[in-house]
């Protein structure tokens, strides 16, 4: 165990193998099922949810769960592609997934070091919760995560599974393109950084403008799938559920978590003064206390 641990292709061997059969579990189960589409897959997600979580008990090592947020909606648009009529409509949706799902993942097969590496943030809910964390790690890192991309990507899966004689606006999948483009720029600029500047913090290129740009391209991601079913099933509000969770979640705790960290770095309050957490929107000047008259 420890060898496989410490050696990258073997961990990377490991993984594969894990996802495959955590993919084959959801997709017997999905067949078998015979509820509503939604609660189908929702139980099946799960599953491979848990089938992934026991796996990172046996390695000690939550992160086995980090490439689960980019492979499995790429994932399921598949499948649902080998049993829906191939339209316009389906094929720009699943290229955009697919697109955002292959960066993200190779982003994080960039940064995977192996098995006996683990995510700084699980490493401090571990070390914050105690006896509490084998909870917090099923519910926060593994479940919760699960249920807002499950939520986020409904838009997609209903214009797969459902017929509508609307076309969506194409403007949102662009968004969505676009925040791809911010994601990948904002990680390409970080990785480089550290590259040369090991523990200092970032505050050129994207991250002159925004504290977490690589956190506001995943949340319009999402948006714009969002919108975008939303416009091809007007009125259908709770398509938005998924997008707007995936906001609160890195608003209320990956931002958050990622600014106490970087707090422990020369200037940053200077830097958390003069940059936006999330959009670059222009700071209004103080207003002036005196009166005139």
């Amino acid at each position: 165990m420890r060898n496989l641990k410490n050696s990258r292709t073997l961990s990377f061997l490991a993984l594969a193998l894990i996802y495959l059969c955590a993919g084959a579990l959801g997709f017997l189960l999905y067949s078998v099922l015979s509820f509503d589409v939604w609660l189908n897959l929702l139980i099946a997600d799960v599953a491979a949810t848990v089938f992934v979580f026991l796996w990172s008990l046996i390695f000690r090592n939550a992160s086995v769960y980090d490439p689960y947020w980019s492979v499995a909606p790429v994932v399921i648009l598949f499948g649902y592609l080998l049993s829906s009529p191939l339209t316009a409509q389906r094929i720009e949706v699943l290229c955009v997934v697919f697109i955002w799902g292959v960066r993200l993942t190779g982003n994080w097969a960039y940064t995977f070091h192996g098995l006996a590496f683990q995510d700084w943030r699980y490493t401090m809910l571990r070390e914050k919760s105690g006896v509490f964390y084998p909870l917090i790690n099923f519910l926060g890192i593994h479940l919760v995560p699960t249920l807002i991309v499950f939520g986020a990507l409904l838009p997609a899966v209903c214009i797969f599974t459902e017929e509508s004689p609307r076309s969506g606006n194409r403007l949102f999948l662009l968004l969505s393109i676009l925040a791809v483009a911010l994601q990948g720029g904002a990680d390409y600029q970080l990785h480089r950084f550290r590259s040369t500047h090991s523990g200092a913090l970032i505050r050129t290129g994207l991250w002159k403008y925004s504290r977490h740009p690589n956190y506001l391209g995943e949340i319009l991601f999402w948006w714009g799938i969002g919108l975008f079913g939303l416009s091809v099933f007007p009125g259908r509000y709770v398509l938005l559920l998924g997008a707007f969770s995936n906001t609160m979640l890195f608003l209320f705790v990956s931002i958050p978590m990622a600014d106490r960290r970087q707090s422990r770095k020369a200037g940053f309050e200077d830097y958390r003064r003069a940059t936006r957490m999330l959009l670059p929107i222009p700071r209004l000047p103080a207003a002036d206390s005196k009166q005139h008259t």
